[in-house]
């Protein structure tokens, strides 16, 4: 620049430097700040930022050969538990100047193996969301790949487990406290550990009481299949439903009002997962489970470290909280609701 001084970007070493650290610990600031503590960070960055320090997010991409990329796969999109998932992801991988790529699977196996293959050449980790890989090939994926799973609770692996086990055992007691004897389980997709979790949270609640409990599963695990498997869900005459998630209550609710049956007074519904509780008629008593936690977490996990290692096995499991609100009431005295309500 004619006539003037050419100001040049400090370096990670020169901050170091003057702030009397290593030059390890400002690069964690940026990269790997749950290593450090909280005050540490927010001085390294104040003074990168007073400098005019910009992180080269692209530096690690050029020494590995892999861009700054975590891919995240979900069975469902669409499905109202993943897109805060989503979010919360993308939110904490910006603050290490990472993205974050996203995929659908639909649920279906074949398409899970394409997209991992797919997305670990573009990736330097990935976050499996319920996967529905058999467990021999998720085993050989953490052979191979920097691979952390949510919803899957397979030994030997990195896994984060969104629980909604010992909230679930606590619905069913308040259920059975307010009189509920005769219980339906409305499951939902085969193949997925929550379901496997949460039907048997329900079963081993009930053991050792008088109460009845009839399963079912809707294998879609979609509205309308639920509206449509009305009489399988009343044929034993429950006076409580438990629900998969919120989508299945959603249905169960709405199949009943169709059938003149009131909720709470006539039958009890209960949800999992807290995400359409308050879109409801009445407003759904669900398990608030910690979804938006475990992909913050999960992002954490992948980012730090180095990327040509794989993750060390662990496993954590957030547990969910009971909300209860107005699907939720005493048992009816003598009501057969299957028997009584016809198509």
């Amino acid at each position: 620049m004619p006539g003037g001084r050419v100001r040049k970007a400090p370096t990670i070493v020169e901050i170091a430097r003057d702030l009397g650290v290593s030059s390890s610990t400002v690069s964690r600031a940026f990269t790997a700040p749950r290593l450090l503590k909280p005050e540490t960070v927010e001085r390294i960055r104040a003074a990168a930022a007073e400098r005019g320090y910009i992180p080269n997010v692209h530096a690690r991409a050029l020494s590995t050969g892999v861009p700054r990329t975590i891919g995240l796969i979900v069975p469902d999109i669409a499905n109202p538990f993943f897109p805060p998932m989503i979010r919360a992801a993308q939110r904490v991988a910006e603050q290490s100047g990472h993205t974050v790529l996203i995929a659908d699977t639909d649920g279906d196996v074949e398409r899970e193996k394409r997209i991992i293959e797919r997305l670990a050449a573009q990736s330097e980790s990935l976050i499996i969301a319920s996967s529905r890989l058999p467990s021999t090939e998720l085993v050989e994926l953490t052979d191979r790949r920097r691979v952390l799973f949510i919803n899957r609770d397979e030994p030997d692996t990195a896994r984060i487990l969104v629980s909604a086990r010992d909230a679930l055992c606590r619905g069913v007691d308040r259920l059975l406290a307010l009189g509920h004897r005769r219980f339906a389980y409305v499951g939902g997709p085969a193949g997925s550990w929550s379901e496997g979790e949460r039907h048997g949270a329900v079963v081993e609640a009930l053991q050792g009481t008088r109460a009845l409990l009839r399963s079912l599963r809707i294998p879609s695990g979609t509205y309308e299949d639920t509206m449509a498997a009305g009489e399988q869900i009343l044929l034993s005459g429950p006076t409580a439903v438990i629900a998969f998630d919120d989508v299945i209550a959603h249905g169960v609710i709405d199949l009943l009002h169709r059938r003149g049956i009131s909720v709470p007074e006539q039958i009890s519904v209960v949800g999992c997962d807290d995400t359409l509780a308050l879109t409801t008629q009445p407003p759904l008593a669900s398990i608030a489970l910690r979804a938006v936690d475990a992909a913050r977490l999960a992002v954490q996990i992948v980012s730090e470290g180095q990327v040509s290692e794989m993750l060390a096995p662990r496993r954590i499991a957030l547990q969910g909280e009971l909300v209860e609100r107005a699907t939720v009431g005493a048992a009816p005295e003598t009501h057969c609701p299957g028997r009584e309500a016809p198509m």
